[in-house]
């Protein structure tokens, strides 16, 4: 049997908590020179979309693997839609099939939390982020806000978003007993902000060197494929920049899309969290992580929530071959 699991289902099974041990894990463990990276395809549409691949996600230990097929139409809500498909690693039995949206927004969201956390300076004694900066208040921000929550304080919220409507409706969710603050530019949430985190659909710089100050912290979700650009080349290579994947980075991702190579990134996450490479050096690093996201990602999350939906007999079920 295949258990179906929409948004509703992995409201109920997922926690941040549990989420971030298990990227963490996952950074601690995967083999990035090998199938960890996986197979990332990317094709146009011929309407106004793109549709990608991902394939497969693998883990060691793990008696599963994952592949996922996602469509980008920005202009839709959601703009992201697809689904994961959980696999058996013993017999390739269909397992769950889980909505990609949620399940990309909580693996992308959360695992840019943790980046951010192992990066960012800690804000005075209470070793806070500061006052956080949200560009773009859709759902990778929201969920980002909430792993940053459950690792660590935070002192403010201001946002900017296009649409100002959306950005207040996220300041006042987010904003806690301060409140946040609605900014008109990225540039504004720069000046103000000891953390931004931007996801965007952009595909002209946001920022630039000039928009920066020492010490702070810059997390960019917005290019995860050709075409999209947060961050100006002048900052990427003024910072201590991190990725998840070098050469994705450099072919898909923030350094690829100003014409930087692989070369540019520090280090990667999953070499941060082994402790093989340091994070920030000195407490006026300018640092940025700037992910693509790796197959790996959706397994990490896909097996536990397929696991407790299975137990608790949330879901679906399917049989596909009756």
């Amino acid at each position: 049997m295949t258990r179906l699991l929409t948004r509703r289902h992995l409201l109920s099974v997922l926690d941040p908590a549990e989420c971030l041990a298990a990227l963490e894990e996952g950074f601690r463990t995967a083999d990035t020179g090998s199938s960890a990276a996986g197979l990332r395809v990317r094709t146009e549409l011929p309407f106004p979309g793109t549709a990608t691949a991902l394939l497969p996600g693998v883990l060691p230990g793990a008696a599963a693997y994952t592949v996922k097929v996602n469509a980008k139409f920005p202009g839709a809500a959601p703009a992201l839609r697809g689904v994961v498909c959980l696999h058996s690693g013993r017999d390739g039995e269909l397992l769950a099939v889980l909505d990609s949206a949620t399940l990309t927004a909580w693996r992308t969201g959360l695992a840019a939390a943790l980046g951010t956390h192992l990066l960012a300076a800690p804000d005075g004694a209470a070793g806070g982020f500061g006052v956080v900066g949200v560009v773009g208040a859709g759902a990778q921000a929201e969920l980002v806000l909430r792993g940053l929550d459950a690792v660590r304080g935070r002192s403010g919220l201001v946002v900017h978003d296009t649409d100002r409507g959306r950005a207040a409706d996220f300041a006042a969710r987010h904003g806690g007993r301060r409140g946040g603050r609605v900014v008109e530019s990225a540039r504004a949430v720069a000046a103000e902000a000891d953390v931004v985190v931007s996801a965007t659909w952009s595909r002209t710089p946001l920022l630039a060197a000039a928009d920066i100050r020492p010490g702070q912290h810059l997390t960019s979700l917005g290019a995860d494929e050709p075409g999209k650009c947060e961050l100006a080349a002048d900052l990427l290579r003024r910072a201590r920049v991190v990725v998840d994947d070098r050469e994705l980075a450099a072919a898909a991702g923030a350094l690829g899309a100003v014409g930087l190579p692989a070369g540019t990134a520090a280090g990667t996450l999953g070499e941060i969290v082994r402790g093989v490479r340091p994070g920030r050096k000195a407490a006026d690093d300018i640092t940025v992580y700037a992910p693509v996201g790796l197959p790996w990602q959706d397994l990490a999350l896909a097996l536990p929530a397929y696991e407790r939906a299975r137990d608790l007999g949330i879901g679906l079920s399917v049989d596909f071959l009756s």
